[in-house]
């Protein structure tokens, strides 16, 4: 069975502990699990360094203690996000999308992931202090020498990724051929982005029409919105507070009661049974959090649920 989701392990090293990440990535790949999706800035906001490289060192140390484990796994990290200097002014210090800034983060995440190449890599943010030929050009170098797969934008304007991929045609090298936003059933307020860090973070259904058109990949970062769906404990951000918010949930917890399972998993359905199909980046915590989404992913929506769902606007 192959699993329709990616293990985000943005927490793995930091807040959730060595012995509790070991048993959510062995629990995953004996699932059925490939895909593994971490950054080299994860999680310096969790850490007294205030520099990240505590996930994919976590993931090297894995990769080292499990043998043959790393040519099962589809291996996605990113740059662009890590700091320059510990407890700065973050984002303005950030590393940034610059010819030397790439390479090096690159081969500090193929150091501490210990590996020589990943399957895939991504701009995590937007950089327009670089132009975007620079930025092109720097990836696809990397992609030419084998060191990486595919390459993917986090957090960038469509237009912006439309751009990149012109010039990555002109150029002759290898563009993007995924997108990687926050995505879920309930969508927060247009203007959402501005509050959250990344002003393009959030999927939209013009960015949904063009993955479809250009036929990308599109990764979906959380999906289950911190565990707002199921936990009272943890309301949905004010963003998210508006009529259509309230007309999905209710339809969400409809479809849920009448499959007998948790709103969480019709979710994930929804997310991977759609147009087009995304991949669920999924955080957990807990064993039993990873077997809820892997049935989650597994769950086949009848047209009937689906058309119900979407209708909800």
């Amino acid at each position: 069975m192959t699993v329709k989701l990616a293990l985000g392990v943005m927490n793995f090293g930091t807040t959730t502990d060595e012995e509790t990440s070991v048993a959510l990535l062995d629990r995953f790949v004996e699932a059925g699990g490939t895909m593994i999706d971490t950054a080299n800035c994860y999680s310096f906001w969790s850490d007294d360094s205030g520099l990240g490289g505590q996930s994919e060192e976590l993931l090297g140390r894995w990769f080292a203690a499990r043998s043959g484990v790393r040519d099962r796994v589809v291996l996605s990290t990113k740059c662009g996000a890590e700091p320059t200097e510990a407890h700065g002014d973050w984002p303005a210090n950030r590393e940034g999308l610059g010819t030397a800034a790439i390479g090096e983060a690159l081969k500090a995440s193929l150091k501490r992931l210990g590996t020589d190449r990943v399957e895939y890599y991504w701009a995590h943010m937007e950089d327009r202090r670089v132009p975007v030929e620079e930025t092109v050009a720097a990836f696809g170098a990397l992609a030419a020498e084998g060191l990486v797969g595919k390459l993917g934008a986090s957090n960038h304007a469509t237009w912006l990724v439309e751009r990149a991929r012109a010039i990555a045609a002109a150029q002759g090298v290898a563009g993007y051929t995924a997108l990687q936003l926050s995505h879920s059933y309930v969508k927060p307020r247009p203007e959402a982005g501005k509050l959250s860090g990344h002003r393009f973070g959030f999927f939209t259904d013009e960015t949904m029409d063009y993955a479809v058109t250009e036929g990308l990949e599109v990764w979906a970062y959380s999906p289950l919105l911190v565990g707002s769906y199921v936990r009272a404990d943890r309301p949905l951000p004010e963003s998210y507070d508006h009529p259509g918010t309230t007309r999905r949930l209710a339809a969400l917890a409809k479809v849920a009661d009448e499959l007998g399972v948790t709103r969480n998993q019709v979710v994930l359905a929804w997310l991977t049974g759609g147009e087009p199909n995304a991949v669920p980046i999924v955080g957990v915590s807990s064993v039993a959090q990873l077997d809820e989404a892997i049935a989650g992913v597994a769950l086949e929506l009848s047209p009937e649920h689906r058309t119900e769902l979407d209708a909800a606007v």
